[in-house]
């Protein structure tokens, strides 16, 4: 279908929020009177699209308005060097979009990076958020059982330095439980995407030199999201680990947890049926 093909889908928007005046990429499906806003995680390479093309069609078959927003530094928005909490930059980034498009209000979908970005937004804008689901991150702070970094970050942060196909696969090994469902088509066509933009990889080695801890811990926080939430977790994620999760729903007075076994950091592209419909049941009832 048409409505579901990325290029077709493509828009650019100028955003002025606080201090930030960018250019932002974003894919916009469907016209309903409700509106999912999806954000992808930290990896090089990473876009709206790439996170979550499996996961659109459900949504806008069941009558909601998609958006996938590129987050500054991130495929074709603007470049950035973030010297502060990326969390809240991304937060004023998505005010800035949902504003200018005359958006009041939107459930968020965020995995790892994007997660933690629905949380810094939750707690700036509490009555524009309708439900929240997040996959693998939403606050930061260290884990009380695995040591930090962690394996996959590591991996992460080396691609970013060196990005090659060699430190891509080995990334991609440790982020998905079966590592066998990722194709020479995928690694070539990720590599392209963070090669196409030096640029964000360089930014994103600066901003972490500046600012080694990129992502706000919301832990004393998390009490004040009272909007429902569902919290995905894989049980073998090696990026952002399992406890993290438990400390979203000990803190978040209305969400609930589900873990996929057999499933690492990218629990809506590993698990995308059930994944679906799981997210389209909880935003319906």
């Amino acid at each position: 279908m048409s409505i579901l093909n990325e290029a077709e889908s493509s828009r650019l928007i100028r955003i002025r929020e606080g201090d930030l005046d960018l250019q932002l990429h974003y894919n916009d499906f469907g016209d309903g009177a409700e509106t999912v806003v999806m954000l992808h995680g930290s990896g090089p390479g990473a876009s709206g699209w790439a996170n979550f093309n499996r996961n659109v069609a459900p949504l806008v078959e069941a009558g909601y308005r998609v958006i996938l927003m590129d987050c500054p530094g991130w495929s074709k928005s603007d470049p950035i060097v973030c010297t502060g909490s990326r969390s809240e930059l991304n937060a004023r980034a998505l005010k800035g979009l949902l504003d200018a498009l005359g958006i009041a209000r939107a459930h968020l979908i965020g995995n790892s990076m994007g997660g933690h970005s629905v949380t810094a937004f939750a707690l700036a804008n509490p009555t524009r958020i309708g439900k929240l689901v997040m996959m693998g991150g939403g606050t930061g702070g260290p884990s009380q059982f695995v040591p930090m970094p962690t394996e996959g970050i590591k991996l992460l942060q080396a691609l970013y330095r060196e990005p090659s196909i060699d430190n891509l696969k080995k990334m991609m090994a440790v982020f998905v439980y079966d590592s066998s469902s990722l194709t020479e088509e995928l690694f070539q066509a990720r590599l392209d995407n963070m090669l196409q933009r030096r640029d964000h990889l360089e930014n994103f080695v600066k901003s972490l030199a500046a600012n080694p801890k990129q992502f706000t811990d919301y832990g004393p926080r998390l009490s004040e999201i009272t909007a429902p939430a569902l919290v995905i977790w894989g049980r073998d994620d090696r990026f952002v680990p399992m406890d993290v999760g438990l400390r979203l729903i000990w803190g978040m007075p209305n969400a609930e947890l589900h873990i996929f076994n057999k499933c690492g950091h990218w629990a809506q592209w590993e698990h995308a049926d059930k994944f679906n419909r799981m997210v389209l049941d909880f935003l319906k009832h």
